[in-house]
């Protein structure tokens, strides 16, 4: 059973949310919040697989609960897809520096939405690769302050050249086939790989990347 915190400031959008999912045999919506600090509170209480959190919420923002979230030790096991009307926009993509999952824009089609929830709960390919690549547009447009990661050192070159093919926005699949490797000895490397920069995600490990040096942007 998939569980789910519902986090937005917006009644009616919560109640929308719950619809679709409660019809579903394979999730089940543990707790509503109507705000971000609300909901750190409901994620500590009941240890969602999944947190939905609108990105601009009062008292406590969707970028602060989910860095509330992220620091937490005992919520390492939850997932954070932050909800926006915008996109990628830069809300976005400081959520997922602090240490979102993915995000999903509020008018997603009802099959697309409930897809989306599955995914992000069994850890695979939280950002789609065109959300990865648009992040890496970012990247190529405001390169960050580069800064050292322990965890580097520990990569194997399998792992590093994982990584960067992750960075590049390669699914999976892509990296096996890039590599001659099979998906699953792609997603081993690539679930080796979060385990030693302590990525929570896919996500963070693209993020990780750009901001250790270990890819660079390079102009489209």
């Amino acid at each position: 059973m998939i569980r789910v915190l519902l986090v937005d400031d917006q009644p009616l959008l919560r109640s929308g949310f719950r619809a679709l999912l409660d019809v579903e045999d394979d999730i089940e919506v543990v707790g509503e919040a109507a705000d971000g600090r609300q909901g750190v509170a409901l994620a500590r209480q009941h240890l969602p697989d999944i947190a939905l959190i609108d990105i601009q919420m009062p008292v406590m923002d969707g970028i602060e609960a989910t860095r509330f979230i992220a620091a937490d030790p005992a919520l390492a096991g939850v997932h954070v897809v932050i909800l926006t009307n915008y996109g990628l926009d830069e809300h976005v993509f400081h959520a997922l520096r602090a240490g979102a999952a993915g995000f999903l824009v509020k008018d997603i089609e009802p099959e697309d939405f409930l897809h989306a929830v599955r995914v992000a709960a069994r850890g695979d390919a939280l950002l789609a690769p065109s959300i990865t690549r648009r992040l890496i547009d970012r990247y190529v447009t405001e390169p960050p302050h580069l800064r050292a990661h322990a965890g580097l050192a520990g990569l194997t070159n399998r792992e590093r050249e994982t990584v960067a093919l992750v960075a590049r926005g390669l699914s999976n699949d892509e990296i096996a086939d890039r590599l001659v490797i099979s998906p699953l000895t792609a997603k081993t490397h690539v679930n080796r790989a979060m385990a030693k920069l302590h990525a929570r995600d896919r996500a963070q490990l693209v993020v990780i990347a750009y901001e250790c040096g270990l890819v660079v942007p390079r102009p489209r």
